[in-house]
């Protein structure tokens, strides 16, 4: 790996090449990123299993900048450098419905003639539970539609922040197809999403957030609760599937759950 330019100054020139690659990510300046790759760059991201060249790259990298002016990855160590290459590990964190998901990347990035001339991109799929366990045994997913751990990162964003503004659930004839052309994304996008990275289906993405809509609902409503109308007007349309959603989030029926709210609302009144 051109052993004999390799000592303290071809460490320093390695730092300063890479350094100015790092900010150019962070403040978002493709332009500056792009000066920085060799003509011959070979880019290998092993997530995906692909390798990209330059005319590849530019596409690429738009899509997986950060969208804040602050950097969204978080770096878990300084940047080393041995020689002409350069290591870098940062991890990206996402949020599912049972907890979260963590993507922890590495980058072995090697300079030549002042540009960046191969990088080798390494990342695995960590899953950590509610409880704050690392679940052991995970295999890493392998995402076959040209998705990065950033982009599958900004891709949930997306995804949390259009359930959360627009609603979409409140409609009991919610599809797939919907969520993913209003998000921008496309269906398979979406699925692998969900089922690959957040480990649960569409639909039970959807009535859990339905379910958190109800429970809202629940907090400001006034006795008598009709619970069932609740259901139907957050989006479900089965009530047998509102009693598992129902159950499997907290435990209980609903009937146990609002006879709770109508004790403390009594209690609250008492005093």
């Amino acid at each position: 790996m051109h052993a004999d330019h390799d000592g303290p100054e071809q460490s320093e020139a390695t730092a300063a090449t890479v350094m100015r690659y790092h900010l150019s990510w962070k403040h978002r300046d493709l332009d500056s990123v792009m000066a920085l790759y060799h003509p011959a760059i070979q880019y290998n991201d092993f997530f995906q299993n692909r390798v990209l060249g330059l005319d590849e790259l530019r596409e690429y990298v738009r899509v997986s900048m950060p969208r804040e002016s602050d950097e969204l990855l978080e770096h878990c160590d300084r940047i080393r450098v041995d020689g002409n290459t350069a290591f870098i590990q940062y991890e990206v964190t996402l949020r599912g419905g049972d907890g979260l998901v963590s993507f922890r990347s590495s980058e072995a990035i090697t300079v030549k003639d002042g540009l960046i001339w191969r990088v080798n991109e390494y990342a695995s799929l960590v899953r950590t539970q509610p409880d704050g366990n690392a679940a052991h045994g995970q295999r890493p997913a392998v995402s076959r539609l040209g998705l990065s751990p950033r982009q599958l990162s900004f891709m949930a964003e997306d995804l949390q922040q259009y359930f959360e503004k627009q609603q979409p659930y409140l409609d009991p004839e919610l599809d797939l197809q919907r969520v993913a052309k209003e998000c921008g994304y496309s269906r398979n996008q979406i699925s692998y999403l969900l089922n690959q990275v957040l480990g649960q289906s569409f639909y039970r993405y959807v009535n859990q957030a339905r379910l958190q809509h109800l429970l809202r609902s629940l907090d400001s409503a006034t006795p008598p609760l009709r619970i069932d109308e609740l259901a139907f007007a957050a989006g479900f349309n089965s009530l047998s599937a509102f009693y598992k959603c129902f159950r499997e989030h907290t435990g209980q029926s609903p009937k146990a759950y609002t006879r709770q709210i109508s004790l403390r609302a009594r209690a609250q009144d008492f005093h």
